[in-house]
This record gives structure tokens, sequence and C-alpha cells, in this order.
């Protein structure tokens, strides 16, 4: 499969615009999130957020400069085989070994393990951005509040959770990656967006769990900096990938890339709802 970053819209957009995404505000509790109605009397979420207005700017301008080691994406051009993204057998037979191809080929990494995808639509209406998932955790949505996938605990334990025992993989360096892509057309309301990672700092960053009805996982949330340095594609097709990094074991190099879906400031009024697809992948190094 080839891979570049040779990525062409019909259309030329602004170098910046304004979006508003929803960040953690400071709390001395830990904050949680149920993925599902809670039990009675207990609030879905222990934690508030405050929306900002920041300027994201026209990742295609410099898509040439991106790294996953150095903003923490890229973006690429890469053309998919699965008819139907909707069918679970088609994603798992076709689009995982799309996607192992491009974390090895993105990464320079020795191996590559595809453990989890995930469709999601906006809703009708576009209702304010929340964290995706209503009611009983179904009908996964645009997530509108500025998160990565893993903290520094949860990320450590991923390898376990994929690998099992692996002794051969003990010691070495490895990361999770996050391939995005949409699945019905050009992006035309809420795209994803990215920030580069070199401009987070550690204290910007809180650990939070997510509660689901027979598990619970850790995640980073964010409280507002200034100095955050926000991305997105505009009009992502169907045969481009935004490939982001949600955690590296090496500290060096970026390790975790904040994200969060936006409504554009101009929806026409007949675009589509975006439907989107993204999986998870894990990669080791030698």
């Amino acid at each position: 499969m080839n891979f570049n970053q040779d990525v062409r819209v019909s259309a030329a957009p602004v170098e910046y615009i304004a979006g508003t995404i929803g960040y953690l505000q400071a709390s001395i509790e830990k904050p949680y999130n149920y993925m599902y109605d809670p039990p009675a009397g207990v609030e879905r979420e222990n934690c508030r957020y405050e929306y900002k207005s920041v300027f994201v700017r026209n990742g295609r301008h410099i898509k040439r400069e991106l790294s996953v080691d150095r903003q923490g994406f890229e973006f690429l051009s890469a053309p998919t085989a699965v008819k139907d993204f909707r069918d679970d057998e088609d994603v798992i037979n076709v689009y995982y070994n799309e996607v192992r191809e491009l974390a090895l080929a993105v990464t320079g990494a020795s191996s590559a393990y595809v453990f989890d995808h995930l469709v999601r639509k906006r809703e009708e209406g576009r209702p304010a951005l929340t964290f995706g998932r209503h009611g009983d955790g179904s009908n996964p949505a645009a997530v509108g509040r500025v998160h990565n996938d893993y903290s520094e605990a949860s990320g450590m334990r991923r390898l376990n959770l994929v690998l099992g025992a692996n002794a051969r993989f003990a010691g070495a360096r490895f990361a999770v990656l996050n391939i995005w892509r949409s699945i019905a057309g050009p992006v035309m309301d809420t795209p994803l967006g990215v920030c580069d990672a070199r401009s987070v700092k550690a204290r910007d960053l809180v650990a939070a769990e997510i509660r689901y009805q027979t598990r619970s996982g850790e995640i980073y949330l964010s409280t507002f900096n200034p100095e955050h340095r926000w991305h997105y594609f505009p009009l992502m097709k169907r045969d481009e990938a935004l490939i982001f990094k949600q955690f590296d074991s090496l500290s060096d190099v970026a390790r975790y890339t904040l994200h969060s879906a936006f409504d554009l400031p101009q929806i026409p009024p007949d675009a589509p709802l975006r439907e989107s697809i993204e999986a998870r992948c894990l990669v080791v190094y030698d």
C-alpha cells in the first residue's frame, strides 16, 4: 500500500480559523465520568468544563513538516479497500491489515497490533459536544472535550493487555497510535483538532477515570493553556488518514497528543453529518 503526504483538496481553506474547545476546569478531586447512566444518586461526572475559543491552524499547509515523534501527529493519503466501515467483519479482515501497514510505515517500528476500533457519527441537530456517548454508552458520537486516550499508568498497562506476558518484548519501546479517518465523504461540520505535543506542559494534564459498565479506564484531560497550538485538516476525505500518538514509553519524543472535535464556525445548512472511524494500534520497536 502506498502512503504519501501529497494530499490535495478542491478548496483552499484559510490558514487559521477560530474553534471552540472544551477544557477541564481545575479541581482538587480526581475527575471521573460515567459512560453510561450512573447509579441512582451519583453524578454522571464530578468535573466541570470551560469552553475556550482557540485559533486552529490548517495542518494541510505544513503536512510535510509533521512527525508523530515531534508534533505527535501526521497526515497522509491512505487509500483503503474497505467497502463498508460499518461492517465489523470487513473492518477486521481488511482494515486492520491496512492500519498495521500504515502504523509501521509512519513509526518505523518492527511490529504492530491493532486492538480496537470505533465508528462515530455526529448527532442529528449537532447538540453540544461532550464525551461522545449517551445513555447506556452506545451510539458513539463526536467527542468535544480536550483529552488523550491514555495516561502514564494506563498506557503502560496497555502493553500487557494487548500482548499478555510476552517476555520477548520486555523493556522494548512501544507506542499506541490512533488512526482516524472520515468514512462518509469530506468532513464539513465537525473535524478533529489535534494539539502540537511540544506546546503541552506536564502540568496541563490531569488523570481522569472513565467508568464503563464492566471496567474503568484512565485518560488525561487538560486544563487550558494559551500556548497550546491546535491544528485540523479541513475537508478530510475517505482516502486520507490522520495518525496521532496516544502514548509512548520513550520519554524524549512526543508521548501524548491532546485532541478534541469542534464545530466549524460556519457549517453549511446541508452539510452531511460527520462519520468517522478510529483504530487503535500498538507498535513495538526493536
